[in-house]
């Protein structure tokens, strides 16, 4: 696997920022900034290897700089995988993701990631969340938190 200092370094940036603080909105309910991040995609498992795409999406007020989306799984990560930009795997069944700038009322950049897995299971319960929201307050968290049940049939799960 290969990743880019860009990558790590957004990483470390954000695990900082939620240890300093600079977390969920309801960490934070004095945030003067507000914005509804929100992620839609598709989940696809076959043969062992789980695909996800996403855009991150922000419905507003507020501008978000930069957020970071958590992606985990209920199985172990094999070793190669295929991530987009300013994505890192951070543990054996998770991986985040800097969605770059999300603009008032609309989308980020496009999220892919080919995560190959340890075993081959006939089914995968993928999680989605915001891990940091970039120092905005987001009171909608029904949109930025998923639960994905991917069964091995090939066949896209949409969120």
């Amino acid at each position: 696997m290969t990743v880019r200092r860009g990558a790590v370094r957004s990483v470390v940036v954000a695990g900082l920022l939620v240890l300093c603080g600079a977390g969920p909105a309801d960490a934070r309910p004095g945030s003067d900034e507000e914005a509804d991040v929100a992620y839609h995609g598709r989940v696809r498992l076959a043969q062992g290897e789980l695909r996800v795409w996403m855009v991150p999406q922000n419905e507003g007020p507020a501008e978000v700089p930069n957020a970071t989306v958590r992606v985990r799984l209920s199985a172990d990560l094999a070793d190669r995988h295929e991530l987009s930009e300013g994505c890192a795997r951070v543990g054996r069944r998770e991986v985040v993701c800097e969605t770059g700038p999300l603009p008032r009322h609309g989308q980020g950049r496009h999220i892919a990631l080919l995560l190959g897995l340890r075993e081959r299971p006939a089914e995968v319960a993928v999680r989605i969340d915001t891990l940091w929201d970039g120092g905005t307050a987001d009171r909608n968290r029904t949109n930025n938190e998923h639960v994905v049940l991917a069964l091995d049939t090939g066949d896209p799960y949409a969120f």
